[in-house]
């Protein structure tokens, strides 16, 4: 089974790129964050129409907002948490129903926390902060199996999931605290999958700024994009990629795509 996972910044407007994406490498299950799109306007029928019957989303207009594409059936969660009281489209649970198994797929959209790292004079910072406690808690309470979690957490916890860990140490999405709170959710019941294929001290990005005319030159990205599992699927994991190419293609999201495949 191939399972991707990108934070497509706009879902209506990148259709045509998941369609790329769907004709390139046949992904089994697609998982999008930031999707920005409303729950009655979502483009079910686009999705369909490449081959994926089953969907779940969870939208608002204009910012947020997580689907999930599959082509087998899933089952959401009956009754997700509300993380810190927003109700703000950051998360789905979902129940895969394989036709030789089934596990439980999360997919998660992070809050990006603002630019100043303090949570005392900034409100979006003090707000992922609290995000990821919250998550933290829920998943001591979690069963620990057949159990994968995906998406843009938008925090690079590692030295070498940034361009310049001395730089960017001041800097939101890599700062001791917030690295530290997601290495202790990721340990409540999971491993770093993408890690476990592409070890430390190779780096490792899934995002590049905008602002980055040649991003292929400075090269100064992060990993903010990430993919874990639990113990248990550790052995039936073949391979993750990065689908860095995507980051050139014409109107395209900062950040790329990237897929596991996994034998279940």
């Amino acid at each position: 089974m191939r399972i991707m996972t990108w934070n497509i910044n706009s879902l209506r407007l990148r259709l045509p790129l998941v369609h790329k994406l769907v004709t390139n490498y046949s992904p089994d299950i697609l998982c999008f964050q930031e999707t920005k799109v409303p729950d009655p306007l979502f483009p079910h029928q686009a999705l369909q129409d490449m081959g994926y019957p089953f969907i779940a989303f969870k939208g608002m207009k204009s910012y947020n907002g997580v689907a999930i594409a599959s082509r087998f059936p899933l089952q959401p969660n009956d009754s997700p948490p509300d993380w810190c009281m927003k109700t703000d489209s950051r998360h789905l649970d979902v129940e895969i129903l394989h036709p030789t198994t089934s596990f439980r797929l999360h997919n998660f959209y992070v809050p990006a926390g603002g630019d100043i790292p303090d949570p005392e004079s900034n409100p979006k910072f003090a707000h992922k902060l609290a995000f990821v406690k919250e998550t933290t808690e829920w998943f001591t309470q979690t069963p620990s199996k057949a159990t994968i979690l995906v998406g843009d957490l938008n925090i690079a916890p590692l030295p070498e999931d940034v361009w310049s860990h001395k730089q960017l140490l001041p800097i939101v999405s890599h700062t001791p605290v917030e690295t530290e709170l997601l290495t202790q959710w990721q340990k409540t019941i999971f491993v770093d999958a993408m890690r476990l294929i592409t070890p430390p001290p190779e780096k490792l990005f899934t995002w590049w700024s905008y602002r980055n005319r040649d991003w292929r030159k400075s090269n100064r990205g992060r990993r903010l994009d990430h993919i874990w599992i639990t113990p248990d699927l550790t052995t039936k994991l073949k391979t993750i990629e990065v689908l860095k190419d995507v980051r050139d293609w014409e109107k395209t999201s900062d950040h790329v795509p990237l897929f596991m495949d996994i034998t279940l």
